[in-house]
């Protein structure tokens, strides 16, 4: 029986839209393994997403695909969300905590190798359970300004959440997602005001600015 090689990672994890009106909460783990390191290559410095403009984050996408594909074995990530209404049953904080524990758990899976690794959470993040042979588990302030796990799991679960609000316009073109991705700008609480709520707006967070009625 063939030993299973032990790798050492850090498996960084972050969430994004724990404060829009509409959306779902989406949490990306983002594991470095056996190493690996960033290349010195012409991309925008490598920062927490909310630093970043949106085409930046898009262009570390493509990168972090592209390594991939050239070397499997150096990243694994995942990306996990929790919808609106899941959002209003469970409560913000436990419906990120959720999803960073699912991502997680898929980060393992697709790793398929014992490994020694380090696990970090950025702010008030949390896993659901247990995780069988992890015991470096840490919730850190402000993680995703210090460790280069954390801020690539920033980034890609903002172009992930970012990509499904643009996706939303078609179903719910009043609110004109694409333009603030459901947070709340102006521009969404007059729709809001004007419109009511949609399927897609969180009940917990809106019912201040509009009907409760969804449209």
């Amino acid at each position: 029986m063939n030993q299973l090689k032990r790798i050492s990672c850090i498996i960084g994890i972050d969430e994004v839209g724990r404060g829009a009106l509409a959306g779902p909460v989406t949490v990306a783990a983002f594991a470095l393994c056996d190493g690996a390191y960033l290349r010195k290559i012409p991309h925008p410095p490598l920062r927490d997403s909310k630093q970043l403009t949106s085409t930046q984050r898009e262009t570390w996408v493509r990168y972090i695909r592209a390594w991939k594909r050239k070397r499997p074995s150096d990243i694994v990530f995942a990306v996990e969300s929790m919808p609106p209404r899941a959002v209003d049953r469970l409560n913000i904080s436990e419906a990120a905590n959720h999803a960073a524990t699912r991502a997680l758990g898929k980060v393992l899976a697709r790793m398929g190798v014992r490994a020694d690794i380090e696990v970090i959470l950025d702010g008030g993040l949390h896993l659901r359970k247990e995780f069988s042979g992890l015991s470096r588990i840490r919730t850190l302030i402000k993680a995703d300004e210090h460790f280069d796990a954390v801020k690539l799991a920033s980034i890609v679960a903002k172009v992930a959440r970012d990509r499904k609000l643009v996706l939303l316009h078609a179903r719910y073109p009043r609110y004109h997602f694409p333009n603030h991705k459901g947070y709340g700008t102006k521009e969404h609480l007059n729709a809001i005001r004007a419109h009511g709520i949609s399927a897609v707006h969180r009940l917990t967070f809106t019912r201040r600015f509009g009907t409760m009625k969804r449209t």
